[in-house]
């Protein structure tokens, strides 16, 4: 349970830095905006994403992978259509913030494994 609250806040800072170097992606409001973010793409991204990784599956596997971040980016677009803290310019600003909020997630979830260990 702990480590799942560690990932969500990982992934509200990762939205952070999305805002902060993407041009395009900018959400109202203070931390809780960020939270409430967080909370919403995670969950679209668990549940409509999951489904659109497997049915995206073949060209996913054709381009070594790269497609996924075209599924995450258009996860973030719908996030930023059910939200009215989230506001994402254009498809290329989700990708960009796509890629950051990777490396930053991946960081941070590197960093929980090793505390978990």
């Amino acid at each position: 349970m702990v480590l799942q609250i560690l990932r969500w806040f990982g992934l509200a800072v990762a939205l952070w830095c999305a805002t902060l170097l993407v041009p395009g992606i900018r959400i109202n409001g203070g931390a809780w905006s960020y939270l409430w973010v967080a909370l919403l793409f995670g969950v679209i991204n668990a549940v409509i994403g999951g489904i659109l990784k497997v049915l995206t599956f073949p060209i996913t596997f054709l381009t070594l992978g790269l497609f996924i971040f075209v599924v995450n980016a258009m996860m973030l677009s719908l996030t930023a259509r059910w939200s009215s803290a989230l506001d994402v310019s254009d498809f290329w600003s989700a990708l960009f913030a796509c890629l950051v909020i990777s490396a930053v997630t991946t960081v941070v979830n590197a960093l929980t494994q090793k505390s978990r260990r």
